[in-house]
């Protein structure tokens, strides 16, 4: 969808996109259009009691005017149940829809591959699921409730004028046509300008959250000043995009008033003319009012709206391009295959791989690792260590036919199969704002805590475990911030081992532990991997030293595999890493 769809054809979209927003419209339509059919109904009984009753030459009729008096009052009453009803409707249903709405535009996050998600703003993201969702919420519970009653009113306003006088109506059609071309033109200049203060909110949302989670970097560098600067720029940026937009709405709703105040003054101006003479009785006169006023609510209605609306549409299509965005790791679901039971090999062959927009950082790279065996991945940096691990687990997708677990393309794994036999431990494990238990359970949930106490315990860590205020029940803050990195990976490892998987791949978690627990993390990392396939991205060779196989990486390409054995006895690259880590740098 274009940036400037228009709002009819995003709120279109919307719809198709969302059952739940069209379950039960029909009947919600029927009450709105029952209950302003009601409402255009009353100037007419009022034109009965004027000129039939009140104005009757033979006296005023008290009888025939407290009957007629008594249909108007009971008409009103069902009017406003009806509408009441229709507006109820239209919150429920747009609650629960949007709330589907939401989680469908969080599944869509979580099947693109990490390097989509990580490459957007964290800002921007948060907001398509919560404010973007939130606009267009606001809009369908009240304006879109106002813009469905008043095209029913202008209808049957419209009818009725004709009925009294088509001359007049004709007028009064034209003069109202004429100020609704004029809102179809603003209604594009407010669109460009709601879709400039959702952009510019997307940029507040994005700097606060950057300076927040980077405070530890802001104080050590003392760039508060620059920080503040630059959450200031963007405040500022949206306070005067706002402020714009504000103007051009408060400029849309003053000329409606000043339409409103002109079209009365036409209407009596014109009904004295025309006379008693011609079939404009008092009473016809007073009714013509009254379908004025019900022909006019519905365009300041529609003006008053027209801010929500555009505020909605510009949320609308942001929504959508989230949904529009390819599946670039797609589950194959019911049609996919479950890995094999039992130990799991990897086999890849002529796997390559590109960043988007840029250089090819994997080529060519084919290996075969047995079940069971212990792999260690080393190479400086930028080598492709990382982006080789991160396709074999399918965190990044690999080109079809390249990676084979357990004999069956990765492609074709069922993602609950594949999360569930292969655990990824990235260099630092990420923790949610929870316990450290309801951390470790995110391994196997439902797990309880005899189950959560039990992993640390296998993996050793019962006595560091014991050592933290509260157990497995401390709370580790957000991203984990209660604890150091090196306790937070050993949170990560006992996660990994809930989880019992066949295939295990490491970014080496010990590159930037404290000393302390450095201890603590290998003799875990050696229980974690014990009996299982793993892949360890090394970036200390004892970890090479400790394994069954070595692929020593270089500018994307795989140059050496083997035992330490066989490597460090060689002139490769191995070698002289070796060499540089027996002379000194050994840890």
């Amino acid at each position: 969808m274009t940036e400037h769809a228009s709002t009819g054809k995003a709120l279109r979209r919307l719809l198709a996109e969302v059952p739940a927003l069209r379950r039960g419209l029909w009947g919600t339509i029927a009450l709105a259009i029952l209950g302003t059919a009601l409402h255009v109904a009353i100037p007419v009984v009022v034109q009965q009691i004027l000129d039939v009753e009140i104005l009757d030459p033979d006296g005023v009729d008290v009888r025939g005017t407290a009957i007629r008096g008594s249909i108007a009052a009971v008409a009103m009453l069902a009017a406003v149940v009806a509408r009441r009803s229709s507006t109820l409707r239209l919150a429920s249903m747009s609650a629960y829809g949007l709330s589907d709405l939401r989680v469908k535009v969080f599944a869509r996050l979580h099947s693109m591959s990490a390097i989509h998600v990580q490459s957007a703003r964290r800002g921007a993201l948060v907001a398509r699921v919560t404010s973007d969702v939130y606009r267009i919420q606001d809009f369908m519970e009240w304006g879109g409730m106002g813009m469905l009653v008043g095209v029913a009113q202008v209808v049957l306003a419209v009818t009725a004028m004709l009925f009294y006088n088509w001359r007049l109506a004709v007028g009064i059609v034209v003069g109202v046509a004429f100020y609704a071309l004029m809102l179809v033109w603003f209604q594009r200049v407010l669109g460009r300008a709601h879709d400039g203060v959702r952009e510019r909110v997307s940029d507040v949302m994005s700097a606060l959250g950057e300076s927040i989670s980077g405070f530890p970097v802001v104080r050590a560098f003392g760039a508060e000043e620059p920080a503040l600067r630059r959450v200031r720029t963007a405040v500022d940026a949206q306070f005067a995009a706002e402020f714009r937009t504000a103007n051009l709405g408060s400029a849309l709703f003053s000329s409606a008033e000043v339409f409103a105040g002109l079209l009365t003054a036409a209407v009596v101006a014109a009904g004295i003319l025309i006379g008693p003479e011609t079939g404009m009785t008092a009473g016809s006169l007073l009714a013509f009012l009254f379908l004025v006023n019900l022909l006019v609510q519905p365009v300041q209605t529609l003006v008053e709206t027209l801010d929500s609306a555009q505020a909605a549409a510009a949320g609308v299509r942001r929504v959508l391009g989230v949904l529009d965005t390819a599946v670039d790791l797609a589950d194959p679901g019911d049609g996919g295959r479950a890995l094999p039971e039992g130990g799991l090999n990897v086999v890849v062959s002529g796997l390559e791989y590109a960043y988007p927009d840029g250089p090819q950082v994997l080529s060519d790279v084919t290996v075969s690792i047995d079940a069971g065996t212990r792999i260690a991945v080393v190479g400086q940096t930028g080598s492709g260590k990382t982006t080789f691990a991160k396709l074999i687990v399918r965190v990044l997708d690999p080109a079809p036919a390249t990676v084979t677990i357990g004999g069956v393309p990765i492609e074709e794994v069922r993602f609950e199969s594949l999360r569930s036999r292969v655990a990824y431990v990235p260099q630092e494990g990420f923790l949610f704002d929870a316990t450290v238990a309801d951390n470790v359970r995110y391994g196997r949930p439902g797990t309880d805590d005899v189950g959560i106490a039990a992993a640390f315990m296998d993996l050793g860590l019962t006595e560091w475990v014991d050592s933290l205020p509260h157990g497995i029940h401390t709370k580790v803050g957000e991203r984990g911030a209660a604890l150091s990195a090196g306790e937070r990976q050993l949170v990560a490892l006992a996660r990994a081992w809930l989880s019992q998987p066949d295939l295990l791949v490491l970014d080496e978690a010990t590159s930037a532990v404290d000393p302390a627990l450095e201890v603590q993390l290998r003799n875990a990392i050696d229980r974690l991997i014990a009996g299982r396939t793993s892949i360890t991205v090394a970036h200390r060779l004892s970890t090479a030293e400790a394994s069954d196989r070595v692929l020593v990486f270089a500018a994307g390409h795989l140059v050496e595999q083997g035992t330490h054995a066989e490597l460090s006895r060689g002139q490769g690259p191995y070698a002289a890493m070796h060499a540089d880590w027996m002379a000194g740098t050994r840890s």
